[in-house]
């Protein structure tokens, strides 16, 4: 026998059509649109290996070479910045997290309470261009590169460049294809196995590292000494974890609507935290490490590998590719809705599933023009995430703080909401940053004539962009008045 029940849903509200459930292998159907109770289930513990598994990968490690290989950081200077870094972008994804629950919609969808239908294109096409085709392409050619260090080792023939990126691409559409239950259950099946192995390899990295490594003032860019040096170890760290900042709802938003707030912000800001400084710490650490050399003809993967048993080198490359995979499975499922958080209507029923394919194909093409492996223009794309990230999330933040979290969520999907605020304190806070950007691509007036602060760039961007806020906001604001629930979301019929 079964039973309906019904949910009061605002008007104005888009409800996703289809019927979806708990099932992994079923695609996921529509696109950005309300999640109804009848569809909520799983448990915050989810989100802790949901936001584990991406960053067990190279791309990460690599966060923690780059300060000491590029900026002479010492070890010991150099993981404090790590750890520090890391817990910054930690505490906010954490928070964003606990969107997905109460709300039930992406991050991008969310974030046009505070920026309206048409100012919330900037940081939808923004997050779009950034994780479509920025961190679709940087980590699958780590993964690929892995792929060919995998058949080196074993003596097989190394496959040319661009098939193993379409091998490990191809894996990755195929799962951010299916959609949320599918990609919630690949990072959980892969967690142990990933988690061994890059602990295994951490404690052979520690095992080699030269502990006692002190600033290197003949580093390629150590112009700003210790001090300089540390703070951009601050900024590497803060600007990785930073960059899942967006995606937070996406993969809370099924959880139910009373799933307690502080038992999602741990799991999911812990996910974060615990990979990243690990993985970052021992980047750090194989930086040290001798006969790792990073040239810019060397593979930076090769270099991972040296310091372990060919046994464990050669299972390292596996779960290198893999972490890669993993990485982009969430990268293109979110590219996917920040995509149709545009505006751009398409009708099809597996809209957003169609759309992730679409980015696959362009973060290959990205990935074969060879700007996008760690070692070459990575850290600029760091920097560049960074840039826009934060004062998008400052603003997204103080909105929700200042309302106390209290939004209409028929104005989600309202293109008549049009609050202009938002849009003209994040320019303002990308504008201020500008004088102290400090990376290979451009050097601002700050760091150029005071090169011992790093690059600060960050911290301005995000507290001017919250005074812009607050100062453009009434004095004050009453909370949005609730809409009377008009439409009723049926709930399946029980299986």
């Amino acid at each position: 026998m079964s039973t309906t029940v019904t949910e009061e849903v605002e008007a104005g509200v888009l409800v996703r059509e289809g019927v979806y459930g708990d099932s992994v292998a079923a695609i996921e159907p529509g696109g950005v649109e309300y999640i109804p109770a009848a569809e909520r289930h799983g448990r915050p513990i989810e989100l802790f290996w949901t936001w584990m598994s991406p960053n067990f990968e190279f791309a990460t490690v690599y966060v923690g070479v780059l300060p000491v290989v590029l900026f002479g950081g010492g070890f010991w200077l150099t993981v404090l910045g790590l750890v520090l870094g890391t817990a910054l972008g930690s505490v906010t994804h954490g928070w964003l997290s606990t969107f997905g629950p109460r709300y039930g919609v992406p991050q991008l969808i969310q974030s046009r309470g505070a920026f309206g239908f048409v100012g919330n294109l900037l940081p939808a096409a923004l997050n779009t261009l950034t994780s479509g085709a920025g961190w679709v392409a940087v980590n699958s050619v780590s993964g690929a590169f892995a792929v060919q260090t995998f058949f080196g080792h074993v003596g097989w023939r190394v496959p040319p460049f661009w098939l193993a990126l379409a091998v490990v691409v191809s894996v990755e559409v195929a799962i951010a294809f299916v959609g949320y239950n599918m990609v919630h259950r690949f990072e959980r099946v892969i967690f142990p196995f990933l988690g061994l192995v890059f602990a295994a390899c951490c404690l052979y990295i520690f095992g080699h590292t030269n502990a006692q490594l002190g600033f290197n003032a003949a580093a390629p860019a150590a112009a700003g000494g210790q001090v300089g040096a540390f703070i951009l170890a601050v900024f590497f760290a803060y600007a990785y974890a930073v960059s899942w900042n967006p995606y937070g709802a996406d993969y809370a938003r099924y959880l139910p609507r009373n799933t307690p707030a502080l038992r999602v912000a741990l799991a999911a800001g812990l996910g974060i935290f615990v990979s990243c400084a690990l993985l970052e710490i021992a980047g750090a650490a194989l930086a040290t490490v001798a006969g790792t050399s990073w040239g810019p003809n060397d593979v930076p993967t090769d270099q991972f590998v040296k310091p372990l048993p060919d046994a464990l080198g050669l299972i390292a490359t596996v779960a290198i590719a893999l972490g890669a995979v993993a990485a982009n499975v969430l990268n293109l499922y979110s590219a996917a809705m920040s995509f149709l958080t545009l505006g751009i209507r398409l009708t099809l029923r597996r809209r957003r599933a169609i759309v992730a394919v679409a980015f696959g194909i362009v973060g290959f093409g990205v990935g074969l023009t060879g700007g996008a492996a760690p070692g070459s223009k990575y850290e600029a794309f760091l920097f560049f995430n960074t840039y826009w990230i934060v004062p998008f999330i400052a603003v997204v933040l103080t909105d929700w703080t200042v309302r106390r979290g209290r939004y209409r969520e028929a104005g989600f999907f309202d293109p008549r909401h049009r609050p202009w605020k938002g849009v003209v304190a994040m320019v303002a806070g990308i504008a201020a940053s500008f004088p102290f950007w400090n990376q290979t691509l451009f050097v601002g007036v700050v760091p150029s004539n005071a090169p011992q602060v790093g690059d600060i760039s960050f911290v301005v961007g995000c507290v001017v962009a919250v005074i812009t806020y607050l100062a453009l906001r009434p004095r004050a604001t009453a909370p949005s008045a609730p809409v009377p629930p008009a439409i009723a979301a049926p709930r399946p019929p029980s299986r």
